[in-house]
Formats: structure tokens, C-alpha cells, sequence
């Protein structure tokens, strides 16, 4: 039977090309190492998530977090690439910080305290250095968008995003590369408590719903 493709695939096709470009140029990296980054944050915060979803309250905040999500978005009138725009239009310091506030809190309730332990394990990994932060905080809402339009798309309760992100958390893990590589040991080191998902329904709102 035909497996079916892994949410980082998907993510990371729906990202090539000019969107692809954009995070390049806001990195001023290339296109090719971007697309390394890249490759190797996704599983790292979707297999983050899936951990934190392994529970069922956790899977139920995030599930909310995502409803709200939705909501904005369908406010806002706009997909990932709009999303990205603003997320970047956030950073470049064009007058408004909203993109790379609501980054940095969604990617905080995403890794918690593991944060920086991830930030260093890729800039190390991709040679993005100081940048990796940055990369992760562009990704964040990104990643949170999309998993609102698969949730929406595939009909799924908590209980199935749940299921859905501790698959793709296992298929991390297994598959390895530095994504699943750096997801380990961020499991691996995390000996307390899960992420406080909780507070990313507070975020949700103004995730896609405050953009400009």
C-alpha cells in the first residue's frame, strides 16, 4: 500500500520556489542552503509538535490553537504565501514587528525550553549560524498555518491531529537526516513536562487574524 506523504513533504513543496527565494533573501543566504535550513527545521518542529500533541490535553490545545487559526486566516482572505509576506514583511523592519512577534512566541510554545537547544543544533548543522533562530521563527507560523489547513481539509478532531503528528513524529525519528537527528536529541535531553500548547489559543488569534 502507497504510504502517504509525510506533512514535511507537503510543507516543503508547497514552499519551493518563490517562497523558497523570499526566506533566502531574508536569511541573505542562498537558495540551496535555504532549502537544506529548511528541510531540516520542519521535522524538527513538526515532530516537536507531535510530542506535544502525544497527550490528549495537548492535542486538544494545539487542536484549538489551530481552529483559531483558521478563523483568521479566513478573516484575513489569505493562504501561506500571504502569510509568509507578512511574517517577513514583520522582520524587515518595514514599521511593523507583528510577523516576527507572533514568530518568536508560537516557535517559544512550540520548543519551550528546549529553544535554544534547537537553535544551536541547526545553525550548527546547516551552517546558518546565528540565523537558525530567525529561520525557526519564519517557519513557526508557517508550520502552524499549514497543519490548519490539513486539520480543516482532512476533517480531523484532536484526536486525529494527535495521531497524525505522532506519526510524523515516529517517521522523523526513523528516517533520520538532521532533522530527525536534532528532533532526538531535543526528545531525547527533555525530561520535563509538555510545551504549554495552552497558550498558543491566546496566540492563534492574532496569528494570521492580526496581519496586515
Amino acid at each position: 500500500m502507497n504510504a502517504p506523504a509525510s506533512l514535511t513533504d507537503e510543507l516543503l513543496s508547497q514552499l519551493q520556489g518563490a517562497p523558497l527565494q523570499q526566506i533566502a533573501s531574508q536569511l541573505g543566504t542562498n537558495p540551496s542552503q535555504a532549502q537544506s535550513a529548511v528541510a531540516a527545521a520542519l521535522p524538527m518542529l513538526l515532530g516537536a509538535l507531535g510530542r506535544n500533541a502525544a497527550q490528549p490535553q495537548g492535542a486538544a490545545d494545539l487542536f484549538g490553537a489551530l481552529q483559531r487559526d483558521l478563523v483568521g486566516r479566513a478573516a484575513g482572505g489569505g493562504g501561506l504565501g500571504d502569510l509568509l509576506g507578512s511574517v517577513l514583511g514583520g522582520m524587515g523592519g518595514g514599521g511593523g514587528a507583528g510577523g516576527a512577534a507572533d514568530g518568536a512566541s508560537i516557535l517559544g510554545h512550540i520548543l519551550g525550553g528546549n529553544q535554544q537547544r534547537a537553535e544551536a543544533g541547526l545553525g550548527q548543522a546547516t551552517g546558518l549560524g546565528a540565523n537558525a533562530g530567525q529561520l525557526l521563527q519564519i517557519l513557526a507560523p508557517i508550520v502552524m498555518a499549514f497543519l490548519a489547513q490539513r486539520a480543516q481539509a482532512g476533517g480531523m478532531d484532536a484526536g486525529g491531529l494527535g495521531a497524525v503528528l505522532g506519526r510524523e513524529q515516529a517517521q522523523v525519528r526513523q528516517q533520520g537526516g538532521v532533522g530527525g537527528d536534532l528532533l532526538g536529541s531535543l526528545l531525547d535531553q527533555d525530561g520535563d513536562g509538555q510545551v504549554g500548547l495552552g497558550d498558543l489559543i491566546k496566540i492563534g488569534g492574532g496569528l494570521l487574524g492580526g496581519r496586515r
